[in-house]
């Protein structure tokens, strides 16, 4: 056992001493665009490689960038990124993700994908178990089951849930599908209603007022940064609405979260990018999602009250009312 332990270690010397008598590693990070969960996947990631012996400066660069959430803008941005001659990809989101799959999978950049709900659906990987070609990551697939326990307990009496998304989005369609799969289990039905483009957002979210009881915001690169429109047209009609992102919540946009760990995704990111950056296979490492544990629920305390709402008892002693 001493043997190993000892020998691992030397290993992981010898691997950054190396680094540090050779040219820093470049890695390059694609995002979509600026967004408070996005930002904590990408920081998250950046803090678990200097947990690695990654730093920034001396034995690693990063080639950060992002589209302004532009899917226009994304060959251009990769073309920079490649430009560079990165060691390795990191694509944030499914839209960047896909775009990357197409721009370096027979180049030879082994590519790291992350904040993707379903690599599957978006043709990132074949399976659960497996990489696809030079590219595997992690999802920030949630816990749906726990979504709907959380919101069965805070809203016993609702019944229908409004869903804007993307149809044109693979995360989207493939998260509504499985809402709509398990939402009976807990007593809910699902009404969707696609949106095609932002400027949509207020009219179609207005559709779904006096239909629904609630509505659930997506991780959707096209619903989520308009979250202020949607919450604009829920509040003159008095509707909850559960984000999957703790951000709007804690601003008090809106009246809950049950979030995944962003920064924790990004940590796993890390956990990938490290194995391949010291000789490991892409194509054989499986993609990771988080685990049911790995969430936390947020409640607004102002939103409760604007709602005029009571915190359930069955919540009494959750610990997650922001004031």
């Amino acid at each position: 056992m001493k043997f190993r332990l000892m020998a691992a270690l030397l290993a992981g010397t010898s691997f950054f001493a190396a680094q540090a008598n050779a040219e820093a590693i470049k890695i390059g990070i694609a995002n979509f665009g600026p967004h408070p969960v996005l930002n904590s996947v990408v920081k998250g990631f950046i803090d678990g490689m200097t947990k690695r012996g990654y730093i920034e400066g001396k034995n690693v660069v990063y080639n950060k960038s992002h589209a302004s959430f532009k899917p226009n803008l994304l060959p251009q941005m990769l073309a920079k990124i490649q430009a560079g001659k990165p060691k390795l990809v990191v694509t944030v989101t499914t839209p960047v993700s896909q775009a990357g799959k197409k721009m370096f999978a027979d180049k030879g950049v082994p590519q790291v994908f992350t904040a993707v709900t379903d690599p599957i659906a978006a043709g990132l990987t074949p399976s659960w178990t497996k990489g696809g070609n030079n590219i595997t990551g992690a999802s920030d697939q949630q816990d749906m089951d726990g979504v709907f326990a959380f919101m069965r307990k805070l809203l016993p009496n609702a019944k229908k849930i409004g869903v804007p998304f993307n149809p044109g989005e693979a995360n989207d369609a493939s998260l509504v599908k499985t809402m709509e799969q398990m939402a009976p289990k807990h007593g809910f039905s699902i009404t969707k209603v696609g949106v095609d483009k932002t400027s949509d957002i207020p009219v179609r979210t207005q559709s779904l007022m006096g239909k629904v009881d609630t509505v659930f915001i997506l991780p959707s690169n096209l619903i989520s940064p308009a979250t202020p429109a949607l919450v604009s047209v829920t509040r003159r009609h008095k509707i909850p609405v559960i984000d999957y992102s703790p951000s709007s919540t804690k601003e008090h946009q809106t009246l809950a979260s049950y979030t995944v760990d962003w920064s924790g995704i990004g940590d796993i990111t890390a956990g990938l990018a490290d194995k391949i950056l010291k000789g490991g296979s892409a194509a054989s490492m499986a993609p990771v999602k988080p685990k049911a544990e790995a969430h936390q629920a947020y409640i607004s305390g102002k939103r409760l009250s604007a709602l005029g709402m009571k915190l359930p008892g069955s919540l009494a002693g959750c610990n997650c009312v922001l004031k």
